[in-house]
């Protein structure tokens, strides 16, 4: 009897140890490493050409759930002023009513209302306000890489890209000069929290 007790409370024991294992891990939290992150665009120039763009000043966060993928997350916000082009006059231009109104509208915002796909790859959907206008985006995700980095901390990194028409969010000045269509990629490095 006492061979049969020691054994059935050394199974429980195994099995409470094996437990932590198996459990769930709970969603991650990365916060977006700036200086690492661009959110790019690139527009159609008098059909000759295309005008490549940055947002140099953006911040935000985003969670992982490795167990339910679909409860993934992200929100981004943008100042809108620090558009750069590569041309003070055309940025200047970019800034006033004609086109992003930073006085009146001061931020770009995105953020997410579901997530498809896997670790991997995949398609988040979420709000994307731009020029004081809300429209549902969807952008394709593609994971870089992940891992340790040399100061202690753990980071991952991502590609989204859409494209959007400019004038669904109010902003049509100079089309077709200047295209409808606005392609835009974020390049996405998180800094595990």
């Amino acid at each position: 009897m006492n061979a049969v007790k020691t054994l059935l409370v050394g199974a429980s024991f195994s099995a409470a140890t094996l437990l932590p294992l198996s459990a769930s891990a709970a969603p991650v939290t990365y916060k977006v490493d700036a200086a690492h992150t661009t959110a790019q665009f690139i527009i159609g120039h008098l059909g000759v050409s295309r005008t490549v763009g940055r947002f140099n000043e953006l911040e935000g966060s985003y969670q992982i759930d490795a167990d339910n993928p679909a409860a993934n997350s992200v929100e981004l916000t943008i100042q809108a002023a620090s558009i750069d082009t590569n041309h003070t006059k055309r940025d200047d231009h970019l800034r006033s009513p004609d086109f992003l109104d930073v006085n009146q509208f001061p931020t770009l915002t995105f953020k997410s209302s579901s997530y498809q796909g896997n670790d991997a790859k995949g398609v988040i959907t979420g709000d994307l306000t731009l020029h004081g206008v809300t429209k549902e985006v969807s952008f394709e995700v593609e994971k870089v890489g992940e891992g340790k980095d040399p100061w202690g901390g753990y980071r991952n990194g991502f590609v989204a890209s859409t494209t959007i028409n400019r004038s669904d969010f109010g902003v049509s000045y100079f089309i077709p000069g200047v295209t409808d269509a606005t392609e835009i990629t974020l390049f996405i490095e998180g800094i595990r929290q």
